[in-house]
């Protein structure tokens, strides 16, 4: 990879016409690059498909190709995208229901909007995959018939699909009213009985490590009870009795679902196994009294889960923010609170009650004031990147609560050029502010240079188009691989420079019949090239 041209590829100030010679010698890492760009021309998009394969797909994806610049048959992979995003005509989807290669049908059979002659023949293609890939995304209809299928890797599939019938997804549960399964993706492989030993060697790698098959496809039948109790068009009373089954990722799935009967969720809230009742704790189904009785609980993940729930009640909010760590982000519950709500939080004599409240970035101003001027620093880093403050009122955080609060002032989107730039410069340096600082829009030279001591910051700050521009060319040229290709993407970088880190146009050479011949391009100039 050429770092210095993956840089240029991403540098939005590129002027087409190199834009042209990099499209021309670009390898895949570059090309990457330059799908992403938003002023990639039609004719640039098919240029750059022609020259680097990998580039096809992801130009189809964002829809630079058309299907007017693509070939089926010679680029399957990119007719295939074009289909996923319905940019492409029902014949190519017929072309490739035919296609040799397996990878192919089964992708195509995870597009949508195909025409139904292609769903059937997919449906009843050879290979299992492209079945199972069609039974996940296959309409009602086809989707209850391949319910029957006599491989259970279909019926799995089957049952995670949402078109699937309702009383078909009770039947996949029960087994009422359906054949056996014959096959299993284990025993396709090995002969029953089976189990993979967990602690030991596999003898297959394509089988999963629980994989396991009596004669009763054991291990698939349990996937496709798990993907039955995640799909939410399966029959709640058909799933209730899976609340004491002995598999605790069964009775996890059973907790997120929120279409239970009360009593079933207070048997899971005792479940044994903290992964259910941590699911559950976090599930909108659930009322008042089992959520305050999972705020009490002894596993601080489970904790954790009702300071997520929408609905729970402040006071346990409040209680489970002092004493748990949640993290500095803004909670469902706080951000539905009423403005009443709002106000008794900030006024709350708790710190914990303020510091929630202070996450949000669209408070009152009086509300937003007062908590810049709170006492706790905790506080006052949590509003502190609220806009509307400011800067004498940034200041005078900084000036009370100092490095504690550095980083939170440095998020704020108005902070000035002159606050940066004295926070950049704060000793002893704050990690996470330089990184903050490096990326702000405000931002000018004094405080991005500054930045450039830090080396989680100086990449961030090469890529500032406030960075003098005999700064960013020392970047480019410098030791430093992130900088120098940050830099190099950095709008600011003069386009002479741009110009002189491209390989030279190819010069045709004279053939000995006297024609012209293009020669070879030769290597980037500036760093040599390296790989990863």
């Amino acid at each position: 990879m050429n770092h210095l041209l993956c840089g240029l590829a991403a540098n939005e100030n590129l002027p087409s016409s190199l834009l042209d010679r990099l499209i021309a010698v670009a390898d895949a890492e570059v090309a990457a690059h330059l799908a992403d760009r938003a002023d990639l021309s039609r004719a640039q998009a098919v240029a750059l498909a022609a020259r680097v394969e990998e580039s096809g797909v992801p130009l189809a994806y964002r829809g630079r190709l058309t299907a007017a610049d693509v070939d089926p048959v010679a680029r399957p992979d990119v007719a295939l995208a074009l289909l996923d995003t319905g940019a492409a005509p029902d014949a190519w989807a017929r072309l490739l229901a035919a296609d040799p290669v397996v990878e192919h049908r089964e992708k195509l059979a995870a597009c949508p909007g195909l025409p139904p002659d292609v769903v059937e023949t997919l449906a009843a293609d050879p290979e299992i995959r492209v079945v199972a890939e069609a039974a996940l995304w296959a309409p009602a209809q086809v989707a209850a018939r391949l319910a029957a299928h006599p491989h259970a890797e279909v019926r799995r599939m089957a049952a995670a699909n949402e078109a699937t019938p309702p009383s078909v997804l009770e039947a996949l549960v029960t087994g009422d009213g359906l054949p056996a399964a014959r096959h299993c993706p284990v025993c396709d492989r090995r002969t029953p009985p089976f189990t993979h030993d967990p602690h030991g060697l596999r003898p297959d790698r394509d089988l999963p490590p629980w994989a396991s098959c009596d004669g009763a496809h054991a291990s698939t039948t349990h996937d496709l009870l798990q993907a039955a109790l995640r799909n939410p068009t399966t029959p709640a009373g058909a799933l209730v009795g899976f609340v004491d089954h002995p598999s605790h990722l069964l009775r996890r799935a059973l907790a997120a679902r929120r279409d239970l009967p009360p009593s079933v969720y207070e048997l899971l809230a005792s479940d044994p196994d903290p992964g259910v009742r941590a699911g559950l704790a976090e599930n909108p189904a659930i009322g008042d009294a089992l959520i305050r009785a999972l705020a009490d609980d002894d596993c601080h993940d489970v904790r954790r889960g009702p300071a997520h729930h929408p609905g729970v009640p402040l006071d346990v909010l409040t209680r489970l923010a002092r004493g748990t760590r949640i993290g500095a982000t803004l909670l469902p519950r706080i951000a539905a609170a009423s403005l009443a709500e709002v106000e008794a939080l900030a006024g709350s004599s708790d710190p914990a009650a303020r510091m929630l409240v202070a996450q949000r970035r669209d408070l009152p101003a009086e509300i937003r004031d007062a908590l810049a001027t709170d006492p706790d620093a905790k506080v006052v880093k949590s509003v502190a990147p609220h806009p509307g403050l400011e800067e004498s009122q940034l200041r005078a955080m900084a000036g009370r609560h100092g490095a504690r609060v550095i980083a939170g002032i440095a998020a704020n989107p108005d902070a000035t050029p002159a606050l940066l730039a004295e926070l950049a410069r704060n000793e002893p340096p704050v990690r996470k502010a330089l990184r903050l600082i490096a990326g702000h829009h405000n931002a000018t030279a004094p405080a991005l240079l500054a930045c450039l001591d830090d080396d989680e910051a100086r990449p961030v700050a090469a890529g500032h188009p406030a960075l003098p521009q005999s700064v960013v060319t020392d970047l480019v040229a410098g030791a430093d691989l992130r900088s120098a290709e940050a830099a190099a993407a950095n709008p600011s970088l003069p386009h002479t420079m741009m110009t002189e880190l491209l390989p030279p146009p190819p010069v045709r050479a004279e053939s000995p019949g006297g024609d012209a011949e293009p020669a070879a391009p030769g290597p980037p100039r500036g760093r040599d090239r390296r790989t990863r």
